[in-house]
């Protein structure tokens, strides 16, 4: 295949799908992909997590669930492309489309901060639409970390991660990121009930995402024009809890000059977690607008480097 040929099918393929996601979001009312893989894992969790083994059966559906997802998908990528590679496009649009979630979360964000404008109680109720922690006794300088934090980390886990696994894999490589970032989300926690069983989900999510988180950071400070702080993202980076998530956050309180992190409750239990950048002043709405841009021009120039990059793959 030509690369002009390669380059018109990830042109066709990518920039629809990622249209589409810049102009509707999730829409609540069609079937989701992602959430069918979310009914699969609870299926799975609900009957396995309980008795004796659980960190031997939790590994066992994570690596599971992965590998079908990765074969089920390849094999119906190959199966059409025997027929026409062309036939593939609508394919690749529906699922790029329900992979990518940057949309949702920066309008979820941006709701955060409307709500917390009217109450804090209406602030915290809406912020906990998008955090896993005990939202009941937050702050409105925690309600706002809390928003700016999961921005910046769904900037990765939402946009750049898939994107830079179908870069690199094509459809099966996007699909089977998200089933392993999915698995995390739902069990990939250091609490009580999933310390065991989702400890393997956990590590896989950490290996998938170690380069996209570091490429997402990187992109961030590019797009900001502020790369001069790189040796800034390394040192504030690496004292988050995860191996990954701090990279993007620290890009972020860098360039909003703020602070990240704390103590927060998971689930009933407190994680005391380490700050993210030195300076802890108040956050604002603008804050929160300047995060959404800064997310949005990483996507754009994430989706100018597939759609140049993935013809050679082809």
């Amino acid at each position: 295949m030509s690369y002009t040929t390669a380059l018109l099918f990830t042109l066709v393929s990518l920039l629809p799908a990622w249209i589409l996601d810049r102009f509707l979001g999730d829409p609540p009312y069609l079937p989701h992909p992602i959430v069918l893989f979310g009914k699969i894992i609870g299926w799975g969790e609900h009957r396995w997590n309980k008795g004796n083994l659980r960190m031997t059966k939790g590994a066992l559906l994570a690596l599971v669930l992965i590998f079908l997802t990765a074969m089920v998908t390849w094999s119906i990528e190959m199966g059409i492309r025997q027929i026409s590679l062309w036939a593939l496009i609508p394919l690749h649009i529906v699922f790029i489309f329900f992979s990518l979630a940057g949309t949702t979360l920066s309008r979820e964000v941006l709701m955060v901060f409307d709500a917390l404008a009217q109450s804090e109680d209406k602030g915290r109720e809406q912020v906990a639409r998008i955090v896993g922690r005990d939202t009941s006794t937050l702050t409105p300088q925690e309600i706002r970390t809390a928003a700016l934090e999961t921005l910046s980390e769904n900037l990765n886990d939402g946009v750049i991660a898939p994107l830079f696994y179908y870069l690199l894999f094509g459809l099966p490589g996007i699909l089977t990121y998200k089933m392993i970032n999915t698995l995390d989300s739902m069990i990939g926690y250091h609490s009580v009930r999933y310390i065991h069983f989702g400890r393997w989900a956990a590590k896989i999510d950490d290996v998938a995402n170690y380069l996209p988180s570091r490429l997402t950071a990187i992109l961030m400070l590019l797009v900001s024009g502020r790369i001069n702080l790189l040796r800034f993202v390394y040192q504030e980076g690496k004292h988050h809890a995860s191996p990954n998530s701090g990279y993007p956050e620290a890009a972020l309180a860098g360039v909003l000059n703020c602070q990240f992190g704390g103590p927060h409750i998971y689930f009933g239990e407190l994680f005391d977690k380490p700050y993210i950048g030195t300076n802890p002043r108040e956050i604002t709405s603008e804050d929160a607008k300047k995060g959404i841009r800064i997310n949005l021009y990483v996507e754009i120039l994430m989706v100018v480097l597939v759609l140049l990059l993935r013809p050679f793959l082809l």
